[in-house]
């Protein structure tokens, strides 16, 4: 601890100067379509590739090195101030310069947080380019999806000839998806990815306890993902973290874009790891909504149909996940979530963690309007 701790004129005006561009920003964010228009389409892509190019040559995340160096920082100097308090050295005027200094971070990291990528919360996004709207479907909408996604699931899984799943290596499945990407941009030009960065997480032994399975670093534009969870889950993984890559922050579109990459790849492990992925999503939606119903010989013919119509060698790659993610059950995780959960909904995705389960909702939309899976 610096023993002045006086703060000059000069710094309060630099922190009111931070204050004003941060409510600039603010406002700015109430606009969506400003938003789309001169930050998602315009200045956002340029900024992101150029991150993506720096880094992508190095083997490892850089995010999760500079992640872990600010965390030790802060240890280091939350540790010395319990040092000074109780050695009764911690002043009025310490205290003082600690809020001031704190505010300044907090400023500085709300305005770099927003202009590397926070601003996309606030776009237009998915619905805009496709001329899509999620809207309020029914439980025979849902129904048709779940009989979809199982043929889909079904059909993918007949392709794959050995009855124990490949493990592809990390990198060949980074590779596809890019190629992914760049077959799916040939309908949809806004998703063409270019200067590949995804990254095996760091902190992948850790991932049971924070409960992730992949994230996004706004800050040097890695994509990272976890790299100890059974391997089929990894392809949609990717592309749903190259999603937020390209600009999609919001969960639920970050998943439909994955989607719409996935689905595209020839290779057919890429095309079982989104359909496995999102029959969990429509099957458990499905018996959501059936639950709420009287009817419960209803509920119980609808979760035997999905059974008896799911292919053995599913319905074993199924329970494998299960029993994996199952025996690494922890008291930690839940609450790591619910702090997720709010920083979620602090940026406009009402629904939390369960913001992902809304990818639902594109793919009827995007059916309803396209008349494709």
């Amino acid at each position: 601890m610096k023993k002045q701790n006086t703060i000059s004129a000069k710094s309060w005006i630099k922190l009111w100067i931070l204050f004003i561009i941060a409510l600039a920003i603010s406002i700015f964010s109430y606009f969506p379509a400003q938003v789309e228009r001169f930050y998602s389409v315009g200045f956002y892509p340029g900024l992101s590739s150029t991150l993506r190019i720096l880094t992508k040559w190095v083997p490892f995340s850089v995010g999760d090195v500079i992640y872990t160096l600010v965390f030790i920082s802060l240890v280091v100097y939350v540790v010395k101030g319990f040092i000074l308090i109780f050695q009764r050295k911690y002043t009025k005027a310490m205290f003082i310069h600690f809020l001031f200094r704190f505010a300044d971070a907090l400023l500085w990291i709300y305005i770099i947080f927003k202009l590397v990528w926070g601003l996309n919360y606030d776009r237009m996004g998915i619905a805009y380019q496709l001329k899509i709207s999620k809207t309020e479907y029914t439980k025979e909408d849902i129904t048709q999806l779940t009989d979809q996604l199982i043929e889909k699931v079904n059909e993918c899984r007949r392709q794959i000839k050995d009855s124990i799943l490949p493990e592809p290596s990390l990198d060949s499945i980074y590779r596809v998806a890019q190629v992914s990407y760049q077959t799916a941009s040939d309908e949809n030009g806004f998703l063409d990815y270019r200067n590949r960065a995804v990254k095996s997480s760091l902190f992948s032994s850790i991932g049971d306890y924070m409960g992730f399975s992949g994230y996004y670093n706004p800050f040097t534009g890695e994509a990272q993902v976890r790299s100890d969870i059974p391997r089929i889950l990894i392809p949609y993984i990717a592309c749903h973290e190259m999603a937020h890559q390209l600009g999609y922050a919001s969960e639920s579109e970050a998943n439909f874009v994955g989607y719409l990459a996935a689905s595209s790849s020839s290779d057919v492990y890429f095309r079982y790891s989104v359909y496995l992925d999102l029959f969990s999503y429509a099957q458990g939606e499905e018996i959501f909504l059936y639950s709420k119903e009287k009817d419960f010989k209803e509920f119980e013919a609808v979760i035997k149909q999905n059974r008896e119509r799911l292919d053995t060698l599913v319905k074993t790659d199924r329970r494998r996940i299960r029993e994996f993610f199952f025996k690494r059950r922890n008291r930690i995780s839940p609450a790591v979530s619910g702090l997720y959960d709010q920083y979620l909904k602090m940026n406009k995705q009402s629904q939390g963690v369960k913001s992902y389960d809304e990818v639902i909702g594109w793919l009827i939309a995007y059916q309803k309007k396209y008349g494709k899976l």
